[in-house]
């Protein structure tokens, strides 16, 4: 079938899949890094505890037949490998369905890890990678030319990505109407970047025209991606300078990379560059592809009704493998910075005038003087999860009693998801207590007088002074 293939994007596909595959080593490397602490079996959230209640069907994961710290590690470093293995190429010297295979392999194995990370792996990018993901699989290697129902479904997703985070801003928070939550965004969003602070000061009409650009790249431009080429080449351009603009204020892990990878995709780059030769595509991939496009339009469905329906949620899966996921980004801005600062004493007993010490998180503000710094796409779960208790408690609830535990304990695999302890390995605090401060940036002129770009003001306390239980004694 002549229709079934696009020569027009053999390069667009080959940028997209070796992207793809960075940004899964990318995922994978940062599961395997900080797992132990947060899901291992003495993490905070044990993923034994998690499947021993949640059955197969409702989280299917390799992990729900057997877990051990060992072969958690094993599946991230083997999915490591698999990603250096694409973005070098590998695909390419397969045949054709050995490439689908290989493409198989990552995305088997990331929806096994998001499936059991219950809160630590519950942000709207993995399942966006999760989605994007599965149709790589089906994107075919250098054997055959891309199939255009695949690079329509790529189109898809990016349209649901971009205008339901234009739909949830002007349904949700009313400065997004106003053309003002910029006038706080920069300084109260998760985690901000080295240049959040100089994006914070620009002028108000500045900000303004930043929102206004923002509602037309993802309320009118997605659109255009349905329409004849250069004009969807043309928005799909227009996303991705949004995108870099995104980048440049702030981190937000792999979400505005993975976005520029899917508008990638719908760009058409033959003008410059002859497409190689291509066999036909065999009867038995096109059966396949036609299959997988129906079994996801169908699923669309909800995706559809979540658009249109008034009660938008964002950031929801509807089928425990994220085949087809609904997606939005800040539909309110927080006016005001909070931030949970934990700090711990060796006194025996603790008391206000305590030598109390800060643990410092490698991402999230704490000292006043220390500037933000580029983590993205690398995502620090911890410091993530910080900014939401920040908001409110209730978002701490199950892991930061556990965290508080292994603080005290002295925990290795804990203290090396923290930038520096303020206590010598071996000799843990006694005490642990948390408080809440109100963050600010600093003006130009405190900046110069102070060396400090952030300014903090107590606001409560967020924990009490906590100490581990004596051990019980024997009768």
């Amino acid at each position: 079938m002549q229709w079934f293939t696009a020569d027009a994007y053999w390069l667009s596909r080959l940028i997209f899949q070796r992207a793809l595959a960075a940004i899964y080593v990318v995922a994978f490397l940062g599961a395997a890094l900080q797992f132990r602490a947060l899901i291992g079996e003495r993490g905070m959230l044990p993923v034994p505890r998690y499947v021993a209640r949640v059955p197969f069907k409702r989280a299917p994961s390799l992990f729900q037949l057997h877990y051990s710290d060992r072969f958690f590690a094993l599946c991230a470093w083997t999915g490591c490998a698999v990603g250096v293995a694409l973005l070098l190429g590998a695909d390419g010297h397969l045949p054709l369905w050995g490439a689908m295979a290989l493409w198989l392999v990552p995305w088997a194995l990331y929806v096994s890890v998001v499936n059991v990370g219950q809160t630590w792996y519950g942000f709207g990018w993995e399942s966006l990678l999760l989605e994007v993901g599965f149709l790589a699989v089906f994107l075919g290697n250098d054997r055959v030319a891309p199939p255009v129902l695949v690079l329509f479904l790529l189109r898809w997703v990016l349209f649901r990505v971009e205008f339901g985070a234009g739909l949830i801003k002007m349904r949700g928070d009313a400065c997004w109407r106003k053309l003002t939550c910029l006038y706080f965004h920069h300084e109260t969003q998760p985690m901000p970047g080295p240049l959040s602070w100089f994006f914070h000061h620009l002028p108000g009409p500045a900000h303004r025209i930043e929102a206004a650009a923002n509602h037309v790249t993802q309320l009118v431009v997605p659109f255009l991606l349905f329409t004849p080429q250069p004009i969807a080449t043309g928005a799909a351009a227009l996303m991705i300078a949004t995108q870099l603009w995104l980048v440049l204020s702030g981190n937000f892990c792999w979400l505005n990379w993975l976005t520029i990878v899917l508008a990638v995709s719908a760009l058409d780059l033959s003008a410059r560059h002859t497409p190689p030769d291509a066999a036909s595509a065999p009867l038995w991939y096109e059966v396949v592809v036609i299959a997988v496009t129906a079994l996801l339009l169908a699923l669309s469905h909800r995706p559809v009704r979540n658009l249109l329906s008034r009660r938008q949620v964002m950031n929801c899966s509807f089928d425990p493998l994220h085949l087809v996921n609904a997606y939005g980004a800040f539909g309110s801005v927080s006016r005001v910075r909070q931030e949970v600062v934990v700090e711990g004493t060796a006194d025996p007993v603790p008391r206000e005038d305590s030598d109390w010490r800060a643990y410092e998180f490698k991402g999230k503000p704490g000292d006043v003087r220390r500037w933000p710094r580029q983590f993205a796409p690398h995502h620090l779960r911890l410091d993530w999860m910080m900014w939401f208790a920040g908001l409110s408690p209730a978002y701490a609830r199950s892991w930061f009693g556990p965290l508080v535990e292994r603080l005290l304990d002295g925990d290795r695999d804990t203290l090396r998801l923290l930038r520096s302890s303020p206590f010598p390995p071996g000799a843990p605090p006694t005490y642990i207590r948390a408080r809440l401060y109100r963050y600010r940036y600093t003006t130009w002129r405190e900046l110069r007088a102070t060396g400090a770009c952030w300014e903090r003001t107590y606001v409560r306390e967020f924990l009490a002074p906590t100490r581990l239980a004596p051990p019980a004694r024997k009768e």
